[in-house]
């Protein structure tokens, strides 16, 4: 039996980047990759825009071995992960399982305060010096592919990254 592939996004439970969330879910649940959504609390999350999304799971349930891709969502919400000690955590998992870690727009500064990106090329919203702290190559890309790292600029190329981790996913 072909086990289920699965994908999780990490939102804020307010502001998250709607596009951010929605398109790249949207090619993901297209490829068939079963998809949950976490945050800070269960419930309703509300985007910048005023999108609605339901909630699955704590962040602090999260087991990254149970995902093939783990993804952090933008927007200025995701400013609450940037020195979570949870967000740093699932992150440094994701990346010592071997599984897919992603993160888009003003999310990669997750990643880089996790101590995930030394060495790596790495991009986001804008260069805030956020990404060189933590040992990155900042490349200014809109989607930017190191191993098993994506990362990517924001809400323009919120669909082409979703396409690119459901390509990772796919082995391509």
């Amino acid at each position: 039996m072909i086990q289920k592939r699965k994908a999780l996004l990490i939102i804020a439970f307010e502001n998250f980047r709607d596009e951010e969330y929605i398109e790249p879910k949207r090619e993901l649940e297209k490829a068939g990759i079963e998809v949950t959504t976490a945050s800070t609390k269960i419930g309703t999350a509300t985007g910048k825009f005023g999108m609605k999304a339901a909630v699955d799971i704590n962040i602090d349930t999260v087991k990254a071995t149970d995902y093939d891709a783990i993804l952090f969502i933008g927007g200025s919400g995701a400013d609450v992960y940037h020195n979570d000690p949870i967000a740093h955590k699932i992150a440094q998992d994701t990346v010592n399982a071997g599984k897919i870690l992603g993160a888009i727009c003003g999310a990669p500064p997750i990643l880089s305060y996790a101590g995930v990106l030394k060495g790596k090329k790495a991009t986001m919203y804008a260069d805030t010096g956020a990404l060189a702290k933590g040992g990155a190559k900042y490349t200014g890309n809109g989607i930017e592919t190191d191993g098993n790292i994506i990362t990517a600029t924001g809400p323009d190329t919120a669909k082409e990254w979703g396409a690119a981790i459901v390509n990772k996913i796919n082995g391509k």
